[in-house]
């Protein structure tokens, strides 16, 4: 079976430039900043994934968080058109190498504006958040390329975090986990599971019912271990200042092989 990919990108070294939104500026690590990244990608190819170093980008500050370049939906990938202008410069390279990769590509065109952030994927099931990066016009070109596709298309409103998935992750079978201060419409998911910290809320599917998870939720990772799941956690602090979080650090692809 081939395996598993997860697309990541080096922390540049204008990272402490990058965006924050709902958080105070704070001063960043660089060199903790990097090796914090380099532990993380360490921690994917010990579970099995397969990673894929985009080309890295100097010059665009928040360009570790590729995530928010793209939105992979079996083997298609739907470059985004960032809601942040400075974010923008970000998806070429990252279109290069997923076409490179044998993935069908789409964009989102102006006036849409989509993060891929934004958008958490359960099955066939997308729930995109409307809100701070992604607009109607985005959401609605998403659900354009993927309804054909099978996939169903579900906005979500967001206004108390930067992105959707600052807000809810899904484990493995589904049931969708977030922080309820930062939840809008909790009830817009037919599982939701409380946790009791922010970044509770953020996991990485490794598979086999592990959970990649930041250090800054020992709670939340304690219940989830109670719940039959392994996480494994790394220390992310130098991003979460950024709004960052386990997800937007890399973009998985085990859809291409389904």
């Amino acid at each position: 079976m081939p395996s598993r990919k997860a697309l990541i990108r080096r922390p540049s070294s204008r990272l402490h430039e990058g965006l924050v939104t709902h958080l105070e500026r704070t001063p960043v690590d660089a060199v903790l900043a990097l090796r914090q990244w380099e532990q993380y990608a360490a921690a994917l190819t010990e579970h099995g994934w397969e990673t894929v170093e985009v080309e890295p980008a100097d010059d665009c500050p928040d360009g570790v968080f590729v995530e928010d370049t793209v939105v992979m939906f079996r083997n298609v990938a739907l470059i985004t058109r960032p809601g942040a202008p400075s974010r923008r410069p970000e998806t070429a390279a990252v279109e290069e190498e997923l076409a490179g990769l044998g993935c069908s590509v789409n964009w989102i065109w102006e006036p849409g504006t989509l993060d891929g952030g934004d958008v958490l994927k359960v099955g066939d099931t997308l729930y995109v958040g409307r809100g701070g990066r992604t607009n109607a016009a985005g959401v609605a070109q998403l659900r354009a390329a993927f309804e054909p596709l099978g996939a169903r298309v579900v906005a979500v409103p967001l206004s108390r975090v930067l992105h959707l998935k600052s807000a809810v992750t899904a484990l493995p079978d589904g049931t969708v986990i977030g922080h309820p201060p930062l939840v809008d419409v909790p009830s817009l998911f037919p599982r939701f599971l409380p946790v009791p910290e922010p970044a509770g809320a953020h996991v990485v599917l490794l598979g086999g019912g592990r959970l990649l998870m930041a250090t800054s939720a020992p709670k939340s990772a304690e219940l989830l271990a109670g719940l039959g799941y392994e996480p494994v956690v790394v220390e992310i602090g130098e991003f979460e200042k950024l709004e960052g979080c386990v997800t937007c650090l890399s973009v998985r692809l085990r859809d291409l092989y389904v």
